[in-house]
């Protein structure tokens, strides 16, 4: 998933420099609020940490492009989206300047696509699924999950998208939506069993280190009812 610079023209990299930037800085003040508890701290460098290493395995998909695991829905769900966001901003940033994995002009779409799209898929879809089913630890593990697989292919999709409006590669759109979309579905399901795999051992451990375990909790008169195992 990993833009080279060059495949994009240069106002659909502007363009998704301004939402990078954008999406930063609005995560900012809220990763603040989301790490209120010192205890945490240690959570945010073990995330990083693992999605770089995830990161930096890559395969062909064809059609010039490639696709790896991503970690945004992960890292949502354990350290909050706006950290999350932080985490992977901090990732992509250190893999472009040190590893030459992704160009340096394409790194705004990089965050786009990577950072913003997938933690924000991601967040939702946890959201959606703790919200309806009942508040126990595999329902956290389960929304951990779909919100994994269905945050790739729709990264992808945008990316497809923006090669629709600035491809710069003489690829037919077609094809490219094609590749990215297709095995990215299917990196998908990898993403949502690791994704739940963490997810899980973390609650079975520290589940007051998981950030989204506090969404799967219901209020009954009056009282806050926790997870129940």
């Amino acid at each position: 998933m990993h833009v080279p610079d060059g495949f994009l023209n240069v106002p659909t990299s502007i363009a998704t420099g301004v939402v990078a930037a954008a999406g930063i800085a609005a995560a900012l003040p809220l990763a603040r609020k989301e790490a209120a508890d010192d205890r945490k701290a240690p959570m945010v460098g073990i995330v990083a940490t693992l999605i770089f290493a995830v990161q930096m395995i890559n395969f062909p998909v064809g059609a010039g492009t490639s696709g790896h695991l991503m970690g945004g829905a992960l890292a949502a769900v354990l350290v909050g989206p706006a950290t999350g966001l932080l985490c992977l901003s901090v990732v992509l940033i250190v893999q472009a300047f040190l590893f030459a994995d992704g160009g340096l002009t394409a790194l705004g779409t990089n965050i786009t696509l990577i950072g913003i799209v997938t933690v924000v898929v991601g967040w939702w879809v946890f959201r959606a699924v703790v919200a309806i089913l009942p508040p126990r630890r595999w329902a956290i593990v389960a929304g951990a999950a779909l919100g994994g697989f269905v945050s790739v292919p729709v990264a992808a999709a945008v990316f497809a998208l923006l090669f629709t409006v600035g491809g710069t590669v003489s690829v037919p759109s077609g094809a490219v939506f094609a590749a990215m979309v297709g095995w990215h579905t299917v990196i998908g399901v990898g993403e949502a069993v690791i994704t739940a795999l963490i997810v899980s051992a973390v609650l079975a451990t520290r589940p007051d280190l998981v950030y989204g375990a506090r969404f799967a909790r219901r209020p009954r008169v009056g009282v806050t009812e926790g997870v129940i195992a």
